[in-house]
């Protein structure tokens, strides 16, 4: 594989283990965070506290706050930044030179509040028919960037390019399988962090495995009945991208979502959580959203419901436990 460019927008956790996997295989890597003083921070001092903390980042990959910089002479431009920032972002990409002669991949897991719009139709809505794919699956940051074995799909339209794509990405460490299915890759990694904050109430509330079983199952069922309404292969959702990434955010320690919503089951508010969180937990703009799209193609997601009456309604979780478990009888 040749060395190329690549620019990676959004220095969290994500961002920053995309930047050192490039950078180790050998590739030019700009890093743009949009905090001045915590790019000058990251550039000096070459850890990632707040998002990635314990690993060290290479001289050799450059760290700007300068946008118009990360992007200069890119090849590849990867979207790392939360969803609910993105058409910002791009706004600003559109002002930069030959912005439409990049190829953007976008690992960005959310639908935008406004919209109701996946994140390739942020994209596309914004920097018209650029080449674009979207890279999703059960991907913890910190496990990546420490080489353990991990598991990822790229999805795009271009056969070409999710092929070209898959080859920049693949390590010992990360396999990375292509798709065609870009609703539902999309739809799989922003819906599971519901699922995720459910997960976390449920050991909040001191609930056990039988309990995390029935939210992982049904949640499940739910996702791929919308994604189905929405365009998505049913398959896709019993995929990396679906059924991988949905165990991974609802049981592993470092998942932002079920961390919120293990706060929520332990009796805190959803405005004192994210008072004290350094990132974005997608899933809670994800609920809204997702409980509005459940309207538009009248969709059945009573997981979804609940945790939108927990999250927006103040909706005790032990009710809305309840009336999940109170649901008429009926076939699986």
């Amino acid at each position: 594989m040749d060395r190329i460019n690549i620019a990676v927008l959004g220095d969290g956790g994500w961002g920053t283990t995309l930047a050192l996997l490039l950078f180790r295989k050998g590739h030019g890597v700009s890093l743009w965070g949009a905090f001045r003083n915590y790019a000058a921070y990251l550039d000096k001092k070459r850890l990632n506290y707040k998002f990635l903390p314990g690993i060290r980042i290479p001289k050799g990959i450059e760290i700007t706050p300068d946008l118009k910089r990360a992007l200069s002479h890119k090849q590849l431009i990867i979207l790392a930044v939360p969803s609910q920032y993105l058409r910002r972002i791009l706004k600003k990409i559109k002002e930069c030179e030959n912005f439409h002669a990049r190829q953007y991949l976008s690992v960005t897991k959310g639908i935008e509040l406004e919209t109701l719009k996946r994140m390739s139709e942020v994209i596309h809505e914004e920097l018209g028919n650029v080449g674009l794919a979207v890279l999703s699956g059960p991907t913890i940051a910190h496990e990546v960037a420490l080489g353990v074995p991990t598991t990822a799909v790229i999805a795009s339209h271009d056969e070409n390019l999710r092929k070209y794509l898959q080859g920049i990405f693949m390590t010992e460490s990360l396999r990375i399988y292509t798709n065609e299915d870009v609703i539902g890759v999309e739809l799989g990694g922003s819906l599971k962090n519901i699922i995720a904050i459910a997960c976390g109430i449920s050991d909040g509330l001191g609930f056990g495995t039988n309990t995390k079983a029935a939210l992982l199952s049904r949640g499940l069922a739910e996702i791929a009945r919308l994604g189905h309404a929405m365009g998505a292969k049913v398959s896709t959702f019993s995929g990396i991208s679906g059924l991988g990434d949905l165990v991974t955010t609802c049981i592993s320690p470092y998942s932002r979502n079920r961390f919120v919503g293990e706060k929520i089951g332990k009796g805190e508010t959803l405005k004192q959580i994210i008072k004290h969180m350094q990132m974005v937990a997608e899933g809670v703009p994800t609920t809204r959203c997702a409980y509005a799209l459940s309207r538009k193609y009248k969709v059945e997601m009573p997981i979804t419901q609940e945790i939108y009456s927990v999250l927006y309604k103040n909706k005790s979780p032990l009710k809305a436990v309840s009336d999940l478990m109170r649901r008429r009888g009926k076939e699986e």
